[in-house]
This record gives C-alpha cells, sequence and structure tokens, in this order.
C-alpha cells in the first residue's frame, strides 16, 4: 500500500507541474467555493433580513387571542429562553372637551417592542425619532392626526373610558402598526398597567391579545412544538417572519429561493467542468496505464494509484475552495458593508458541510466514468496506439452524471419541486441537442463539400468531430441556459420589486371624505403642487348569505359555539364600485360588468369578487351574494373573479360591485398622493382645512421596504458574478478537451501546405457555428426552465423572453468563438516541426 500511495503522490505532483490537472482542480475549488460563499453569504443577509423583517412583526413570532392567553405559556417561553412582551388593543372612544374621535387603543408593557423601535416626533407631523423609552404612568401618546381632529395639544389631558391621560409625545410610528389602508383610526399608546383603569376591555369588547416572542430558531420553534397542540385556530393565530404575506416577507422568501437557485446552477456547472476536464485527464494517460499494465501491474494497483490522485486532488479543492469561499464572502460583505446589513460575527456550519459534500461528489461521481475507461485500457496499446478504451456503454456516464446532478440539487436545495424543473429543462435540453446534432453533421456534410475554404473546412471539422461536438454542444448550450436562467430571473424578478414601489409611489392616504369635500380637496392639493390618486368610493358592508344560506358573522367559537353554516369574513368588508377594472387587477373567470345596463327592478346587481377570497368562502361564478349596508339589503350576482396584486400600494376591495346597486347610498371616499420624505412638513398646512378628513402614513413602511429591496438586489448582482465564472470555466474545460485531437489536425493541415490564416478563420467559424446553435437551443430551454420557476416556484407572472432568442446566439457565437480562438491560439502558432513533435 505505501508503494501504491508513493506512486500515486509522485505522479500527483508530477502532473500537478505539468498543469495537467489544473482544470479539475479549479472545476473543484470554485464548486466548493461557490456553494460556501453563496450558503454562507445567503443565510448571514437571510438572517440579516429576517431581523430587519422581523421590526414589522415587532418580534420574531407573535401569538394573537381573542382572549387574554395563559400565563403558563409565558412561563414556559421564559423557561425556554425567550424574550417576551405583551399588548392588548382595542377601539376606543377618546375624548377632548366637546370633541371625540375613535381610536386604536394600545396597551403595551416595559419590554415592546422587541424588535424595531417605537418612533415620535416634537410636533404634528414632524421628523421622527426613535423613542428611548414608553409611555410613563398615566400618559399617552397620541398620532399626528388625533391633534388635527380633536384640538389637543402636548400637555392636554384626554379621556379614555374612565381613564384620564395626558398627552406627552406624538406618536408617529409603531413597528406593527401593519399595511391596510382601512385600518384608519390613529393609535393611541398607553402603558399595559394603565388599561385597568379605562375599563374599556370588558364584557362584549373587542380587545385583541397579542404576545411577543424572540430567541434563536430552535428556541422559537421548541416552543411553538410544546405550544401547538393548545391551540385553538379560531381563538389563536401563531405568525412568525416566515408566515408574514406582505411585500416584505414576499420579497425576502422570493430572494431565498433565487439564492437557492444561483447556488444549484453554480454547483451543476462546476461539476459540469469537472467532467469534461476529468475526460480529458483520463485520455491523456492511456499510454501511461498500457505502460503499467505491461511492466505487470494489476488493475487493482492502478485503480488505487489513480483513485489516490482524484482524492489528492479533492482535497487540495476542498481545503483551497473553503479557504476562498469563506474569503470571498468576507470580501463582498465588506465591501458592500454600507449597501447591505449583514453581521460578520454570524457563523453557520450547515454551508461548511454541504460545501465539503459537494466537493467530493463532484469529483467522484463525476470522474467515475472517465477513470472507468482508463482502467480498461489494454496493454496493447503499447504497440498499437489506435486502441482505446474497451468501455464503450456510456450508460453508466449518463446514470453517473445524471444521478449526481440530482443528487447535488436534491441535497442542497431540499426542495423537490426546484430540483426536479432544472433536471427536467436540462434533459429536455440534451434531447434536443442531440436532434441538433443530427441536424449539423447533415448540414456539414453538404457545406463541407467542395472548394476548401475556411467556411468548408470548418463545417467539414464539424462533421468528423461529431461525437466530440456533441458533448460540446450540450455543455456549451447547458452553461449559456443556465447562465440565462439566472440572469433573466434576476433581471425578472428585481423588475417585479421594484415595479411594486416605482418612484413616486403614493405615501399618504387620505379617508373620510365626503362629496362634497371631493372637488376642493383636490383643488386645494393641485394649488401646492400635489396630485392626488384616484378617488374610490368606499361603504361598509357585511357579507351575509349566499344563495339565501346564511353565512356566519362571527370568527369566535364564544359567539357561535354550534354553528354549522358557511363561513363568513367575519367582519365588515369595504365595499367600493365602479364600471373601470383597476389598476393591478385581472379577470380572470367570468366577464367584467363595465359599463352594462341593468334591471334594477328583477335582476341582481353585477358583481366581481377577488379570487382566493371567493375560494375560500366558496363563491363561484352565477352565485347569489347578498350584503347588509346599514339597514339596506343588496343583492348582487357573481360576474366575474379576479386576481389582485396586493403588493401595490394602493387600496385593493375584496368586492366590486356595479354602480346602480350604491345610488342610494351615501359614500365616503379613499385616496392617495405622493409627498417626498423631506417635504414632509407641508402636510399641517395641507391638512388644516379638512379637520374631518383623516390621513394615513406609509412612508416609513415604504422606505423601509425598498431599502430591503435593494438589499436583495446587490445581493443578487454578487450571485450572478459567481455563476458567470462557473460558466466561462466550463466554456475553457471544453476548449481545453478538443487540444489534442486538434494539434494532430493542424499537423495534418500544415504538412499539406493549409496557410496559417485559413487554419485560423476555420478554428475560430467552427466555435461560432457551435455557440450559435448552443445559444439558440439555451434560449429554447430557457423559456421552458423560467415558466415553470416562475410559475410554480417565484409566484411570479411568467411572460416570454423573445429578446433572447436573438441574445443568446450572438453571445453564444462571440463568447464561444472569442474563447476557442484564445485556447486555440498558443497551438495555431506553433510551427510544423514542433506540431509533428509533439504528436510522436
Amino acid at each position: 500500500m505505501n508503494t501504491t500511495v508513493n506512486l500515486a503522490w509522485r505522479l500527483f505532483r508530477h502532473e500537478a507541474k505539468r498543469g495537467e490537472l489544473t482544470i479539475i482542480l479549479l472545476a473543484i475549488i470554485l464548486s466548493v467555493s461557490a456553494v460556501l460563499s453563496l450558503s454562507l453569504f445567503s443565510e448571514r443577509l437571510q438572517g440579516a433580513l429576517k431581523s430587519r423583517s422581523a421590526a414589522f412583526i415587532a418580534a420574531d413570532a407573535q401569538l394573537r387571542s381573542g382572549k387574554p392567553l395563559d400565563e403558563n405559556w409565558l412561563m414556559k417561553a421564559r423557561d425556554l429562553g425567550l424574550n417576551t412582551a405583551q399588548r392588548v388593543s382595542t377601539r376606543s372612544m377618546v375624548f377632548f372637551g366637546d370633541e371625540m374621535a375613535l381610536t386604536d387603543l394600545r396597551a403595551v408593557n416595559g419590554n415592546y417592542p422587541l424588535k424595531g423601535s417605537v418612533n415620535v416626533a416634537n410636533a404634528p407631523f414632524g421628523a421622527k425619532t426613535p423613542a428611548s423609552s414608553l409611555p410613563r404612568k398615566g400618559e399617552a401618546w397620541i398620532q399626528s392626526r388625533l391633534f388635527q381632529s380633536l384640538g389637543v395639544k402636548l400637555g392636554d389631558e384626554i379621556e379614555i373610558g374612565d381613564g384620564v391621560f395626558t398627552v406627552a409625545k406624538v406618536l408617529v410610528d409603531i413597528p406593527d402598526a401593519g399595511f391596510s389602508v382601512f385600518n384608519t383610526e390613529p393609535i393611541v399608546l398607553i402603558r399595559l398597567s394603565d388599561l385597568a383603569a379605562t375599563s374599556v376591555t370588558g364584557p362584549g369588547s373587542r380587545a385583541n391579545y397579542v404576545s411577543y416572542f424572540t430567541g434563536t430558531f430552535s428556541e422559537i420553534n421548541s416552543f411553538h412544538d410544546w405550544l401547538e397542540p393548545q391551540l385553538d385556530s379560531d381563538i389563536h393565530r401563531w405568525q412568525t417572519v416566515e408566515d408574514d404575506e406582505s411585500a416584505i416577507g414576499q420579497s425576502v422568501a422570493r430572494a431565498e429561493r433565487y439564492f437557492l437557485l444561483a447556488s444549484l446552477l453554480a454547483i451543476v456547472l462546476a461539476a459540469v467542468s469537472i467532467a469534461v476536464a476529468a475526460q480529458r485527464y483520463s485520455q491523456r494517460h492511456f499510454d501511461p496505464v498500457a505502460i503499467m499494465k505491461t511492466l505487470g501491474a494489476t488493475k487493482k494497483t492502478i485503480r488505487a494509484i489513480y483513485l489516490f490522485q482524484v482524492l489528492f486532488i479533492t482535497l487540495l479543492g476542498i481545503v483551497i475552495g473553503l479557504l476562498v469561499g469563506f474569503v470571498g464572502q468576507q470580501v463582498v460583505v465588506w465591501g458592500l458593508a454600507d449597501r447591505i446589513d449583514v453581521s460578520l460575527s454570524v457563523w453557520h456550519w450547515r454551508p461548511v458541510i454541504i460545501s465539503i459534500l459537494t466537493g467530493a461528489t463532484c469529483a467522484l461521481l463525476f470522474s467515475l466514468y472517465p477513470l472507468m475507461q482508463l482502467f480498461s485500457i489494454p496493454p496493447l496499446r503499447v504497440l498499437r496506439r489506435d486502441l482505446g478504451s474497451n468501455l464503450r456503454s456510456r450508460t453508466i456516464q449518463f446514470l453517473a452524471a445524471g444521478g449526481a446532478v440530482f443528487l447535488l440539487m436534491l441535497m442542497y436545495s431540499q426542495d423537490v419541486k426546484i430540483s426536479a424543473i432544472l433536471f427536467s429543462s436540462g434533459v429536455v435540453l440534451v434531447a434536443g441537442l442531440l436532434v441538433a446534432t443530427f441536424i449539423l453533421i447533415a448540414v456539414g456534410r453538404k457545406l463541407g463539400a467542395g472548394k476548401i475554404g475556411a467556411w468548408q473546412l470548418a463545417w467539414a471539422r464539424i462533421k468528423r468531430r461529431a461525437m466530440d461536438n456533441s458533448v460540446q454542444l450540450i455543455s456549451f448550450s447547458i452553461t449559456i441556459m443556465l447562465l440565462l436562467v439566472v440572469l433573466v430571473m434576476r433581471n425578472d424578478m428585481i423588475a417585479q420589486w421594484r415595479a411594486q414601489l416605482p418612484e413616486g409611489t403614493p405615501n399618504y392616504f387620505l379617508v373620510n371624505i365626503t362629496e362634497d369635500k371631493k372637488d376642493i380637496l383636490d383643488s386645494h392639493f393641485s394649488a401646492n403642487g400635489i396630485e392626488i390618486e384616484e378617488f374610490y368610493p368606499v361603504v361598509r358592508g357585511r357579507f351575509v348569505a349566499v344563495n339565501n344560506e346564511r353565512v356566519n358573522t362571527e370568527v369566535t367559537k364564544e359567539d357561535e359555539p354550534n354553528d354549522e353554516r358557511r363561513r363568513g369574513l367575519g367582519r365588515e368588508a369595504n365595499l367600493t364600485w365602479s364600471n373601470t377594472l383597476q389598476k393591478g387587477n385581472e379577470v380572470v373567470r367570468g366577464t367584467w360588468h363595465g359599463d352594462s345596463a341593468v334591471d334594477t327592478l328583477t335582476a341582481p346587481f353585477p358583481v366581481s369578487v377577488e379570487a382566493d377570497v371567493a375560494e375560500r368562502l366558496n363563491i363561484n361564478l352565477g352565485d347569489k351574494v347578498t350584503f347588509n349596508v346599514g339597514s339596506e339589503v343588496v343583492e348582487t350576482q357573481v360576474t366575474s373573479l379576479r386576481e389582485v396584486d396586493w403588493q401595490t400600494m394602493q387600496p385593493n376591495f375584496f368586492f366590486v360591485i356595479h354602480p346602480a346597486a350604491m345610488e342610494e347610498f351615501s359614500a365616503t371616499y379613499i385616496t392617495s398622493f405622493y409627498l417626498p420624505t423631506e417635504e414632509k412638513d407641508k402636510l399641517t398646512n395641507l391638512l388644516q382645512p379638512f379637520a374631518s378628513i383623516t390621513m394615513f402614513d406609509v412612508d416609513a413602511r415604504i422606505n423601509q421596504l425598498r431599502e430591503i429591496v435593494e438589499q436583495v438586489s446587490v445581493a443578487v448582482e454578487f450571485i450572478l458574478v459567481l455563476v458567470l465564472i462557473a460558466g466561462s470555466l466550463v466554456l475553457i474545460a471544453q476548449v481545453q478537451a478538443s487540444m489534442d485531437e486538434r494539434r494532430q489536425e493542424l499537423a495534418i493541415l500544415r504538412t499539406l501546405g493549409a496557410k496559417g490564416s485559413l487554419i485560423r478563420q476555420s478554428v475560430i467559424f467552427e466555435f461560432i457555428i457551435i455557440g450559435i446553435v448552443a445559444g439558440f437551443m439555451a434560449a429554447l430551454a430557457n423559456e421552458l426552465s423560467l415558466y415553470m420557476l416562475q410559475t410554480s416556484v417565484f409566484q411570479m407572472t411568467a411572460s416570454l423572453h423573445l429578446e433572447y432568442w436573438i441574445i443568446a446566439p450572438v453571445a453564444g457565437a462571440v463568447i464561444v468563438g472569442t474563447l476557442g480562438a484564445l485556447g486555440c491560439w498558443r497551438l495555431l502558432t506553433l510551427n510544423t516541426a514542433t506540431l509533428l513533435r509533439k504528436m510522436v
């Protein structure tokens, strides 16, 4: 064994000096470093993003309840190492002299918030600053619009229920205020210990009890596992950052899936380069193996020597890859420190383990078939150089390579859907490329005939090297396809993120606008240089029946413990009416009612229902839906179902009714406008003439969302660069793999008197032809992959990318042609005598 190891080590050092193992080593280094850097960077980034996102629920997890929580639950959470905070909220009237207003009263204990900060200002609508403490006993912090509607000033006393409170500060916002523009009541913040004095949470009150928890991922999960069997789904709701369905939650989840996708593609590209390099390495060692066999070496000894070499190169590649990956992601984090919030003190062992397994799997499984070919070389090759491997069946190669690719995908992603989509797309591409190869051979047979020029010589070479060209074509196409998938997904994803919040997105909403105030408000704002968005009419109505079947109108078991009726919304809905389909809405079933005339005496009024709500409430096209609006009954019939983009910062509605149904009702209106953050001091003068109108401020939320989207976008750029490096390595490996055969062809052509310019042009033309075909096939496969990924994984709207059907072939011709020319350039500069000596 010592002799075998010694021989393997000496051969390894010899090959390392000659550079034979360079491509394999670089591929292993790349696969390991890509996985480590991408995984570690993405896990750190995801942790930072989740921490930022956690500010929107004021904790890592929330437990909401319709009744006070069991104190034993909170004690258990503390025993498990979690930090806790509590909040009780309810709707309550606030009185100041003869004025009154309905408010969202929130009473919190001293630990609130566990994530994020409460922001206050020195004057209504003033610049915000984080609060260093919470309201003291007997104090209340109120939002700016209450100062406007009540006429209250700092230091005045207000009444809440039976309690009297001093207005101590202007409340700007709290972490978990929410995004809904229909949560219009201004927030009043008091101490939890003062809540009892108000007597507003007595019998019949609609109080909401919230407990907040922060801790490690495992601590949160342990507590949830213990708590879940005791929860009542009708009363309790558990929510974590992962459950967040807001625009921020959706963006973070989509970014995580993209990191996963890009990492998978980088691994596949590195694995392909290992396979190509291993094939070339094996072929170059046919002669040494034949000589060893003639000198008496057994198959067992030869297998051991070359397996040890693979082991040496794998260990070296893994060690260097770990160092490169760690240093690379550290440099990126330092370089982007001012743009991305990633903690360097956070460490994850999972990426290290996965990267080591990736390097070992790539090196062993993708080298399996080339090594088996090498071991089967007959000793007679010493005398007959035309003899090759006895191993002809490629079934083992396909099974090993395909199995390795799918295993790596599954091992890394732990997502069968993403792995299956990418793998099946690759299989379809390979099948298409085999067909394309036969077409190329047929074309090459015709175009390569006749007078020999650079063009004909290139086609003749394609025909003669059909099998090798098919392998190159497949490698080039898969590489270009994977690069296209990452690039186009990145562009589409960032475009959709930014489309949610373009510059000028309304950041303030106005509600409770009456009909007589609409035109006055519009004129006043226009005079101050501010454009008002569309006015939406709104009335509050309760959804009460479907096809005359009554529905549950409450959501708690205490109200209707044995009711088996159809499920309702459990609250009043905001009803609007319009003949125009709202922006961001799309009719997916039925027909939009538009300006259609209705018979108000005999027929129900048309209504359009949001598709998800229709599914949840089991409402179908043609169903008769009944609403109670005040004391009146409104009968409607479902004529269309709509998909709604809830991520846009605009009012959206579950139900949109034909205007004829609401002619008898007095509506209030909701609208929005954009005001730059630096001009916020204009708000007081803008709203002063409209004391009855309520303003809802979402500027801070939009800015926070934009920051997170920008951070994710920068991270995506870094990942794209890594994948491009992996793709370039594959292309270089493919060019290097054909060097030996090209050397022989070049020597023969030179001997027959072919000019150097003719040979150079033919080589470039050959790679350009292969690049064009590879690019076109990659563009087709890219569309298939993107359609499945966008619709099944990323929940995005799929679209055709016809521009890449031109870009990909052109890019393939330029990149493959350039790399081919550069890879063969040194070979093309050798004189005939040197080429002939190298053939011996």
